[in-house]
């Protein structure tokens, strides 16, 4: 089960400011989507939002997003007035339904925008914006599955520089267990806290990090 950074009371009006975040950015600012979601991603604020924060999720308008967002990554305000607009803009949709994936998944908005771009998202508002929201989570879902093939534990311990036979004599966790967990043969979200908490222990990772979403 996803364990979510914040409680659904708080999601339409997070994603209600995120999608106008996008919308005066790109729309009133004349920020190309791509450099947007780039600066997004690499300012506080989306790790703010992912992490649940109450002051950025219910507390602040779009245009006050994306102020904070050119603030801290470029240096400056935005000089731009925001001009009243009536319906959803197809920016105003993709900011919205990103934010709804980022919560249903609890996936990271950097690992989000590492598998969609913005000429992806704008080609799937055409098709997904009368939709329920479901079914654009469905598609990113098979979409970013097929972009990290690799399980988080194969991806983890990779990094680590651990073999699977090394892994397994050091977390007590059987050699066949590790192969079937990476093969997914296995579903490592059914695994015991035990063996999950001995794993993370030897990776340096926590067993959240361990758990496919």
């Amino acid at each position: 089960m996803t364990t979510r950074a914040y409680q659904e009371t708080y999601l339409s009006k997070a994603q209600a400011a995120l999608g106008d975040a996008f919308d005066y950015a790109i729309n009133t600012c004349g920020i190309p989507g791509e450099v947007f979601i780039k600066l997004f991603i690499a300012s506080s604020v989306s790790k703010r939002m992912e992490n649940g924060e109450a002051s950025f999720l219910a507390g602040k308008s779009g245009i006050e997003i994306a102020a904070d967002v050119l603030l801290e990554t470029t240096g400056k305000q935005p000089d731009t007035v925001s001009e009243e607009h009536f319906g959803r803009s197809r920016e105003y949709w993709i900011g919205w339904a990103v934010c709804y994936y980022q919560w249903s998944s609890s996936r990271s908005f950097n690992e989000i925008f590492a598998v969609l771009s913005f000429e992806d998202l704008q080609n799937m508002y055409y098709t997904l914006h009368e939709a329920d929201i479901t079914k654009f989570a469905d598609i990113v879902d098979d979409k970013i599955r097929e972009h990290f093939k690799d399980t988080n534990l194969k991806r983890i311990r990779s990094s680590y520089g651990c073999t699977q036979a090394e892994l397994a004599k050091r977390s007590g966790v059987s050699l066949r267990s590790i192969q079937m967990y990476e093969q997914r043969n296995k579903d490592i979200n059914k695994a015991s806290v035990e063996s999950l908490y001995r794993i993370s222990k030897v990776l340096g990772c926590t067993i959240e990090d361990l758990l496919e979403k």
